[in-house]
């Protein structure tokens, strides 16, 4: 079991935590994340594309010229797709990209990044991440104190109304909620910071389900 120490807004250690086993010591699968983010990715797609055929471009309903004696290629419509202006042959039109990922995927990918963050050591635990004023120059002094980088991202338990208020101008402060948190959330940065409250609620979260394959 890992034992990682919690941190304060000083940069100091007040407390140890120990990181369970089933959610930090899970052996690494490119291929699942690879699948879940993928899918997560798809999912994110409207799929509101769509191009019009010659059939849907306002015009054409005349025929060009007569077929014969002008000497030009036989036309039935200038909306043909071999013409300017044409309607389009094959393009998209809407449609679902949804993938179906199964919920046990889902967690098992989640806890492989999350085993890989702590494995590298990029898993910092800290003791809170709260604000009592709106405004964003305490939230800077907290990123300051715990030394968040551009490529931080940070696992809070909630994100209450004062904190997102003053938090909303610093585009540096990627805030996940431990509930909501994906595999592919977890991915945009390079080190991970967690809360002690979230992680209880990634415990919580992901604590029960089928036995995965644990690093000896």
């Amino acid at each position: 079991m890992l034992t990682v120490d919690v941190l304060n807004a000083k940069g100091e250690k007040v407390d140890t935590v120990n990181l369970s086993d089933e959610l930090f010591r899970v052996k690494a699968c490119k291929t699942l994340v690879h699948e879940v983010v993928t899918a997560y990715l798809a999912n994110e797609r409207r799929g509101t594309h769509s191009t019009k055929t010659r059939g849907e471009v306002s015009g054409g309903g005349l025929k060009p010229w007569k077929q014969k004696g002008t000497g030009n290629a036989r036309a039935g419509s200038n909306r043909s797709p071999l013409w300017r202006h044409g309607g389009i042959t094959f393009g998209p039109k809407p449609r679902s990209y949804f993938q179906a990922v199964p919920p046990a995927k889902r967690r098992l990918a989640l806890k492989a990044v999350l085993s890989s963050f702590a494995k590298d050591g990029k898993l910092r635990v800290i003791d809170g991440f709260s604000v009592n004023e709106p405004k964003t120059k305490k939230v800077e002094e907290l990123v300051k104190g715990f030394k968040l980088g551009p490529k931080s991202v940070l696992v809070v338990d909630q994100i209450n109304e004062t904190l997102n208020r003053a938090a909303r101008n610093l585009p540096s402060v990627r805030m996940r909620l431990a509930r909501d948190l994906t595999c592919y959330q977890a991915l945009l940065g390079n080190e991970l910071v967690i809360t002690r409250a979230a992680l209880d609620e990634l415990n919580k979260r992901l604590g029960q389900g089928a036995a995965e394959e644990v690093v000896s």
